[in-house]
């Protein structure tokens, strides 16, 4: 029958034929498996009689498995004056469905031990969990109910409270951010009117009030089938039970109606376009350029994305060298971003304050249109991007989450789920003579939309507009007939629906094992091989960061500058020229400071590991610290010390930790500094800090990848060398005493939204098995889960805000008990009402017993999901070098976990709850809020930030 047939060939008909008869109505469509050499991700695919695509990848390294089902449909299907729907039922979907109640979604899943999400985009919705692989049955249970079953549980109630929580979503993360508007303006200007990408994923307010919920039931029943979706199973997971467990579970779920794809013309821009718009919570004003260019998997697409890379990426690349580092500007950048329809190049500078917009627009064109063409690409320009693709590529398959969202999201696009290796070569393949030709073709000469976003209207755009987006007229582009759309029924079920799935046995976690040396000038090391891909991570952690400036907390701000500078020349290589090494290796290497310690990661595939340590060890040890570079990295940090003062989120923080930790205290000071601080840093301060402090007594190393301890300590050696210079870390003072709860309240004029903070400073010091750790148990159940008290109180039910949560943070140093929130404006007074009573009846009346119950599943089962990555392993290992943890502690936890009391974890809420001795920080808008606040009987204290800062410190 086969003799026709290649071996290939007559495999796959071999395997269909076997699938046929193995499982029933599913097609097996193709299966791929590990080629050496070759960059794979092996899997079966599977095609189910109702057109549902079934994916399954194989990984048994963790056990864990990754669920994820991606919906091709996103705001681009919506239709004009209704849109933002696509992403409302992001929202609905974790709202239950028929058999499964209200909240149940997360309740399970994090029960589960797991992790859970959706997002939304222009071209298609996705939903996933990672769980432990006991738990995969549920998982395609739940994940099948809300694909067939949703509609009978979407309530008028459920209907208007997401509602109010999507708007909310779009106050904090777009109108009340800074620049969170831009992108809605740079949609509206640069695609025509009606156009699907003319409107962002979010949706407008006014579209939102405008639509009720039988529209949202259409849109589903036109979207949500099974054929417009691609389930995707990866992990720790046997593939013919995966089979099985999909035909029960999603196989009586009829198809949807047919879906075709969007066929719309490439768009142009006419005239250059001017636009702009007014922004009181930036202090950078910006310019932002944008180009029409290529759908993605477009030929062009990848040398495109070289073309951005040249323009605005990297120390060597022509927006930092033009406008950063001749301190022109903050920020500036280019990227190329291509979605299913259509692709975008933008560029964007953020100047200095003072600095004329139209000024900068003449720069970025001199650099666009001539500097580019007469400079020209390199081979090395090539060899150092195409390192750098190379290298993402692989890193992004570190985890299993990371290899399923790639098999989905090829097969739901390029209609081949086996297109990483294609996918790659194209990167691999562009050549220079390719990025001159694309720049050719859709950059040099032609027309694009000209962004200005403005602080005031004292500042001036780059030029007048001379375009406004039409927001009426006809709509030359498909829409949809919705009044088709009919219900679907599902063909009755073999077993009870209604009943949730019993898990299997709960896999064994295999914590990693590890090795351990020391060297004779006080270095720890720890490090465990982890083969799965070839790469290495390593982070250099010296105990301090902001932390060793509390005898000199005038100059706050210094190990954040230090680090900056350690990222610029060394003696032997300008910034530029480091960095341009490190990305020809695909490698990077970066220093930062923290408020508790300065840290030093490096990342690289493992082929070139000694090439990076030893770029690493010029760093470390040879830092140039420049005055020019100095005062650039100076003048950087204290704008954006400035900008923070326009940020609510930013200036509740801030103020939160001021007022808790009192002056005199270093953490009272964000470890940025402030302005009076950061003016008084010398360039001598810099060098003496690292001098003192960059001490090998303070350092200890955590190396995780494709490296045994031998070849790491050899690669390693040259630490030997690096000097204890027998610095301390010192001792911190105690925090203030609360006498009462006090609301301070910040006034942002006319703010949409509120930015709530309430919390005091505990005398918990972190453990992994004492008081801290039990107080975590206990206030899980409060605020530490997505289904915890406050945010299902505040987001859930009431629909006041995007997300609350509480939290206690220590380290070897007593830290804060902390409820944060941002709130729509007119509920703050009651938000701020509930969250005091939650706190109190928690306090007061304790855990119930399903609240334990639920607590004790989902901890207990977690830790399968956190030594999956390299990252994640070495955080598990820095933990146990840092604090000194017994090689068993996660054994310790889980015994502890099992056995702890709802009377234990009772008397840590009434003495770790303090609800009548709390400080509270409002940001928010006075005028329609300071009499509300002042209502509910606490003591209000009105605070000026801009004042405070400018006084450095004194009331």
């Amino acid at each position: 029958m086969f003799k026709s047939l290649s071996t290939k060939q007559a495999l796959i008909a071999f395997l269909i034929l076997f699938s046929w008869s193995t499982f029933a109505q599913t097609k097996l469509i193709e299966k791929v498996e590990k080629k050496d050499g070759e960059l794979t991700i092996p899997y079966s695919k599977y095609k189910l009689e109702n057109g549902l695509t079934l994916i399954v990848h194989e990984d048994h390294s963790d056990p864990l498995v990754h669920v994820d089902v991606t919906y091709h449909v996103g705001s681009a299907r919506e239709e004009i004056k209704k849109s933002g729907f696509a992403h409302f039922f992001e929202h609905m979907m974790f709202q239950g469905s028929e058999n499964v109640a209200d909240e149940e979604h997360f309740k399970i899943v994090t029960e589960s031990g797991g992790t859970l999400n959706g997002t939304t985009n222009r071209d298609r919705t996705n939903y996933f969990e990672t769980v432990p692989s006991n738990q995969l049955e549920t998982m395609l249970w739940l994940e099948a109910d809300r694909m067939g079953y949703l509609l009978p549980a979407v309530t008028q109630k459920k209907f208007e409270v997401q509602r109010e929580t999507v708007k909310n979503e779009k106050q904090q993360r777009y109108d009340n951010a800074p620049y969170g508007l831009f992108r809605e303006l740079q949609a509206e200007s640069l695609y025509p009117y009606g156009h699907p990408y003319s409107w962002l994923t979010i949706g407008k307010l006014e579209d939102l009030d405008r639509v009720d919920v039988e529209d949202l039931k259409k849109f589903f029943l036109r979207w949500y089938g099974p054929n417009n979706a691609v389930l995707t199973v990866g992990g720790d997971v046997n593939t013919k039970e995966v089979v099985k467990m999909a035909e029960k579970y999603f196989g009586t779920i009829p198809a949807g109606p047919e879906v075709n794809d969007l066929e719309i013309e490439p768009i142009s821009v006419d005239e250059d376009r001017y636009v702009h718009y007014e922004d009181k919570n930036i202090r950078f004003p910006a310019l932002i350029v944008t180009f029409p260019t290529v759908p993605a998997y477009h030929e062009d697409e990848a040398a495109l994305d070289y073309l951005g890379q040249l323009f605005g990426t990297g120390k060597k690349s022509f927006f930092y060298k033009e406008f950063v580092k001749t301190q022109k500007a903050i920020q500036g950048s280019a990227f190329h971003n291509s979605s299913e329809l259509a692709g975008e190049m933008t560029f964007f500078v953020l100047p200095y304050p003072g600095r004329s917009l139209s000024d900068f627009e003449t720069e970025m064109r001199k650099i666009i249109f001539e500097s580019f063409e007469e400079k020209g690409v390199s081979e090395e320009d090539i060899e150092k991007i195409r390192a750098t693709y190379e290298s993402s590529f692989i890193n992004g398959l570190t985890s299993v989450s990371g290899k399923v969202s790639r098999l989905a999201a090829y097969e739901t696009f390029a209609d081949d789920a086996d297109y990483i290796g294609k996918d790659l070569q194209r990167y691999l393949d562009v050549t220079k003579e390719d990025v001159m030709r694309v720049y050719n073709k859709y950059i040099k000469g032609k027309n694009a939309v000209y962004l200005s976003v403005v602080p005031d209207a004292n500042t001036p755009p780059a030029q007048a507009d001379n375009f406004e987006p039409d927001t009426e007229g006809d709509n030359p582009y498909p829409t949809t007939d919705y009044s088709k759309v009919s219900a679907r029924t599902p063909e009755k079920d073999s077993f009870d629906r209604s009943e949730t799935p019993a898990s299997g046995k709960a896999p064994l976690v295999p914590v990693p094992d590890f090795w351990t040396a020391k060297l004779d000038n006080g270095i720890k090391m720890i490090g465990t091989k982890s083969d799965e891909v070839p790469t290495v991570a390593i982070l250099i952690e010296i105990e301090g960061g902001a932390r060793m400036e509390s005898e000199m907390q005038d100059k706050a701000g210094i190990a954040q500058l230090t680090a900056s500078l350690m990222n610029e020349s060394t003696e032997n290589y300008s910034a530029e020229e480091i960095q341009e090494e490190l990305r020809k290796l695909g490698s990077t290497v970066s220093v930062s400071a923290g408020s508790s310690s300065s840290q030093m990661t490096i990342q690289t595939l493992s082929k070139n590991l000694d090439k990076t340590l030893e770029l690493a060890e010029e760093i470390l040890y040879r830092p140039k610290f420049t005055q020019e570079e100095f005062e650039r990295l100076k003048k950087q940090q204290f704008e954006s010390v400035m900008a923070s003062l326009k940020d609510p989120a930013s200036i509740a923080s801030n103020i939160f930790d001021r007022l808790l930790y009192g002056d005199g205290h270093i953490y009272s000071l964000p470890s940025s500094g402030n302005i009076a601080t950061l003016q008084n840093i010398t360039l001598e301060d810099v060098k003496e800090y690292y001098e003192k402090n960059y001490s090998a007594g303070l350092a200890s190393i955590t190396v995780v990848g494709d490296v045994e301890k031998k070849e790491a300590l050899e690669s390693l050696a040259f630490l030997k060398e690096w000097e204890n210079t027998g610095v301390e870390v010192p001792e911190l003072p105690a925090t203030p005493e609360i006498d009462k709860t006090t609301v301070y309240f910040v006034d942002k004029e006319g703010a949409p939204q509120s930015q709530i903070r309430v919390g005091y400073v505990s005398d918990l010091r972190y453990d992994v098995t004492g008081p801290y750790f039990k107080t975590t148990l206990m206030n899980y159940p409060l605020g530490g889960a997505f289904n915890s008290r406050i945010n299902l109180n505040l987001r859930e039910d009431k629909g006041w805000t995007y997300g609350a949560r509480s939290y206690f943070s220590s380290s070897d140093v007593p830290g804060p008990f902390t409820v944060s929130a941002g709130i729509k404006g007119n509920a703050t007074d009651s938000a701020l009402v509930e969250i005091m009573k939650e706190l109190k009846d928690y306090a007061d009346n304790g855990i119930t017993k399903e609240e334990l119950a639920f607590m004790k599943k989902s901890v207990a089962q977690r830790d399968a999901l956190k030594y999956e990555t390299p990252f994640q392993k070495a955080g598990y290992l820095s933990r146990i070098q840092e604090y000194d943890l017994p090689k068993d502690y996660v054994k310790q936890q889980a015994k502890i976990i099992n056995d702890v009391t709802a009377a234990e974890l009772n008397t840590l809420a009434k003495k770790y709850i303090p609800y009548d001795k709390l400080t509270v920080v409002i940001v928010g808008d006075k005028a329609s809020l300071m009499d509300k606040i002042k209502g509910l009987g606490y003591n209000v204290v009105e605070w000026n930030p801009e004042k405070k800062d400018a006084d450095s410190g004194t009331e």
